[in-house]
């Protein structure tokens, strides 16, 4: 079962779970969370080889759908769910393999698409990290620096690091072995014929308005 974090508030309406993106985890999204509380009741989810949850051989979508298919069921579905980057890719396939479990659907920054950019890199970075000279997370961040030129990404990678016990809470073997099918899209031939909002910046890289007529087929509800 996957951790996650639950901000138990009003339960008149359907819960909503958020579904974080590739090297993330619950509490990245803290702030959001806590502001949603204050109206609905929020579930913010560890994945697998992320966080605080269980490390397993492998990070297909369809697995980590299971995983989330597991805490609705556990909380008490169907739910609404929010879900960016590997997050929101999960949550599609949650969405076209059990359909009855979702409300409605958000996907942020994120489309069912085969990507091409590539991953590896920053989990090289990570991987180079001495934790043997590992003191505060500033020491996390200046190393990580040295070798992700953005700053904001460098700070982003460090939060994932037990300082304390020195030990990445990410699956860094695993998420390396499984890159190709993070970066892919599973097949499958349903539907999900209920309100799906993609929501993307207007010069996002992921979300391109040619791909609409690639979201269409699986999610024909969709508004962009």
């Amino acid at each position: 079962m996957l951790h996650f974090i639950d901000y138990v508030e009003p339960e008149e309406i359907p819960a909503l779970v958020i579904s974080h993106g590739l090297y993330g985890s619950a509490r990245n999204w803290a702030l959001i969370a806590k502001k949603l509380s204050q109206s609905r009741r929020v579930i913010a989810v560890d994945h697998r080889n992320h966080g605080l949850s269980p490390w397993y051989g492998t990070n297909s979508y369809e697995n980590m759908a299971q995983d989330l298919a597991e805490v609705i069921n556990l909380i008490g579905g169907p739910c609404d769910i929010v879900g960016h980057s590997m997050g929101g890719k999960a949550a599609m396939v949650l969405a076209l393999t059990y359909p009855d479990l979702i409300n409605r659907l958000c996907i942020v920054d994120i489309a069912p698409v085969l990507y091409r950019h590539d991953q590896l890199k920053f989990i090289r970075a990570m991987q180079a990290v001495d934790l043997s000279q590992i003191k505060s997370r500033a020491d996390v961040k200046r190393q990580l620096f040295t070798k992700v030129e953005d700053e904001l990404v460098a700070n982003f990678l460090a939060q994932s690091l037990d300082v304390k016990s020195k030990r990445w809470r990410l699956n860094l073997h695993i998420l390396e072995m499984e890159m190709p099918k993070i970066l892919s899209f599973p097949k499958i031939c349903t539907t999900f014929q209920r309100a799906t909002l993609f929501l993307s910046g207007a010069e996002s890289r992921y979300v391109t308005r040619d791909m609409r007529e690639l979201i269409k087929p699986y999610f024909p509800l969709s508004i962009f």
